[in-house]
């Protein structure tokens, strides 16, 4: 694997491109002279998570011929305070499934992925993150968030 960076500004903004040609940004934040022109490396992190678990997740479920209409996930994330480096304390990752998928096998999928073939969630639990995840599969709008009907 190779990533290339390249600063594009006089203060934090890089251009990440990876070895097949794909571009990210990156940037500090105002409260350090960046511009917000992309997101931060530390956000970045969540995002693999999010994205390392999708993949594991949409893998299993079509081995097991369930139907994803729509997957989406929230990550949310507290970091130590007053340390440098400031790592990740903890992390709460919500996945919604939507479409004929059972509940089950969603949250066995999810498991599976966070617990064993997630690269980055194992990074950044060696690293002392404590992270924890609910799996909501086609919710009704009637029940409280994280409840779903079967």
């Amino acid at each position: 694997m190779k990533i290339e960076l390249k600063r594009l500004d006089d203060a934090f903004h890089f251009e990440a491109i990876s070895e097949t040609g794909n571009v990210a940004h990156m940037d500090g934040g105002e409260n350090i002279g960046g511009h917000n022109k992309g997101v931060r490396p530390m956000q970045m992190l969540l995002m693999g998570l999010g994205g390392c678990s999708a993949i594991d997740i949409v893998l299993i479920l079509k081995k097991q011929k369930q139907v994803i209409e729509d997957f989406q996930i929230s990550i949310e994330g507290e970091r130590e305070e007053g340390k440098e480096p400031s790592l990740w304390k903890t992390v709460v990752v919500h996945f919604k499934l939507k479409g004929q998928v059972d509940k089950e096998k969603a949250e066995r999928a999810v498991q599976l992925s966070m617990d064993k073939y997630c690269s980055v969630s194992k990074t950044l639990e060696l690293a002392g993150a404590n992270i924890t995840y609910k799996v909501s599969v086609n919710p009704s709008p009637s029940l409280p968030e994280g409840e779903s009907a079967s």
